[in-house]
């Protein structure tokens, strides 16, 4: 795994706990020489995990849609910023540049982000290994409640268990670099 895309909140949180997840995170991937691919701000968790990959020697490139490039206040200082046309094309092209995601904290957009290529990897559209970072408990009852779909039926327990989850940066990166997807899905 060479690339990987991190899907977080333009907000920072309640908890400081999730910039410091950001942080470990994406000094994780730099020191890994894994190039990180995101949403393209400069705020927030975003932004805090662009400039902690930097600050380590890391590349990472930002994926902005140009009508909303002011409002998160692009990032000028990447490696590479790619600026497109709408949302539908920056999840696109994060995709396309990455060989695994992650989520972590982050609002309605980082769920979307997170259950879009969760599904495109039940449907079969991709083997990419899908990660979820729970930092502090913040991904726990989302948890549950994936369970809760898998035991009323309307989810296979394979497929549920495509999403890889932990609370380590590290562990959950090996994870992923170890994946091997399911030939019977």
């Amino acid at each position: 795994m060479d690339v990987v895309c991190v899907f977080t909140g333009s907000r920072a949180g309640a908890s400081e706990d999730y910039r410091d997840a950001a942080v470990s995170l994406a000094k994780e991937i730099a020191a890994r020489n894994i190039t990180l691919v995101y949403g393209g701000g400069h705020v927030g968790l975003m932004g805090a995990a662009a400039d902690a990959a930097l600050a380590a020697g890391g590349s990472v490139i930002g994926v902005i849609p140009e009508d909303i490039a002011d409002k998160e206040v692009e990032h000028t200082g990447l490696t590479q910023l790619h600026v497109v046309s709408s949302m539908h094309e920056r999840k696109m092209k994060m995709f396309k540049l990455s060989n695994g995601m992650i989520a972590m904290p982050g609002g309605l957009g980082t769920l979307e982000e997170l259950f879009e290529v969760w599904t495109w990897n039940q449907l079969g559209f991709h083997a990419k290994p899908v990660g979820l970072l729970n930092v502090g408990g913040y991904f726990d009852h989302l948890l549950e409640f994936l369970d809760h779909m898998v035991e009323q039926g309307f989810v296979e327990q394979l497929h549920r268990d495509l999403l890889l989850e932990d609370t380590d940066p590290a562990r959950l990166l090996d994870r992923m670099a170890a994946y091997q997807p399911d030939a019977t899905r």
